[in-house]
Order: C-alpha cells, then sequence, then structure tokens
C-alpha cells in the first residue's frame, strides 16, 4: 500500500492536480469513451470538480494520488492518479466513505471491468442496472451497494 498520511478534504489549491488525475484515469481507464462524449464530459467535469467538495488520499508530501465525491451515502466518483493504482488509493478511500455511511453506494460503466471488479472485491453487489449514464448517453451503468 502506498505510504498515505491522510485522507483529507480538498481545498481550492488541489483544484488543477484534481482535474490532472481525472484526466489521466479516464485515458486509462475509459477507452469506451467515443472521442466526441470524452471532449463533451472533460468540459463538464471541468467546470465543476476543481471546486468540489472532495476527499482525497495525500502523500507523505501532501499530494493527491486519487479523490472521491461522496454525495451523502452515494460515492458519485473515484479517481486515482494511474501512477498508483493497484497500491491501495482507491481501497483506502472507499475505507474512509464508509466510515462516514457504513452502507454505501455507487454506479459504475459497466464498459469498465476493471472498476466493476474492484468494487466486486471490496463487497459491492449489483443492484440494478441503467442503459444511460447520468447525461443519457449510452454508457450502461451497474449500481451496486455495499454490504453494509
Amino acid at each position: 500500500m502506498t505510504n498515505l498520511t491522510t485522507i483529507r478534504p480538498s481545498e481550492p489549491r488541489d483544484g488543477a492536480r484534481v482535474l490532472d488525475i481525472w484526466r489521466r484515469a479516464v485515458d486509462a481507464t475509459h477507452d469506451f469513451l467515443t472521442p466526441a462524449d470524452k471532449v463533451a464530459i472533460d468540459a463538464e467535469v471541468a467546470g465543476f470538480l476543481p471546486t468540489a467538495p472532495l476527499w482525497l488520499a495525500v502523500d507523505a508530501a501532501d499530494r493527491p494520488l486519487g479523490f472521491m465525491l461522496l454525495n451523502g451515502a452515494h460515492m458519485e466518483a473515484l479517481f486515482v492518479d494511474p501512477d498508483h493504482r493497484g497500491t491501495g488509493v482507491g481501497r483506502r478511500l472507499v475505507a474512509h466513505a464508509l466510515t462516514l455511511h457504513p452502507v454505501l453506494t455507487t454506479d459504475v460503466n459497466e464498459q469498465n471491468g476493471q472498476a466493476v471488479g474492484f468494487y466486486e472485491r471490496l463487497g459491492f453487489r449489483p443492484t440494478g442496472r441503467s442503459a444511460l449514464d447520468g447525461q443519457g448517453r449510452s454508457y450502461p451503468l451497474i449500481h451496486l451497494r455495499s454490504g453494509g
């Protein structure tokens, strides 16, 4: 596991780094997006992510390695810097969310098999499926719930 010092709330100074993590993570894991959709989604995300209330996993130098967006007990987003995937960053963020909300829900793109497997390994189970994503695009979502 990466030597993390803390999970902390994001601050305005983290905005550029968080957006960079998101872009690099999408490049590494979302090869199913069409180029046009990727551009459109990037514009939407760039408009809100840098100022969104996020939880960050940071290293000893306080550099963000991954982030999570919670809306109550629903995890809206979880992204990890590709250079730190597989080192426990995502698992640590989910563990933090579960301390705040013992039962957690999230949605994952069906085409993102790595993410589906990650959540299943952490004990999340499917509760449903949507043919479209939250913006009405043709990217099916699997609805997941933690065991609680």
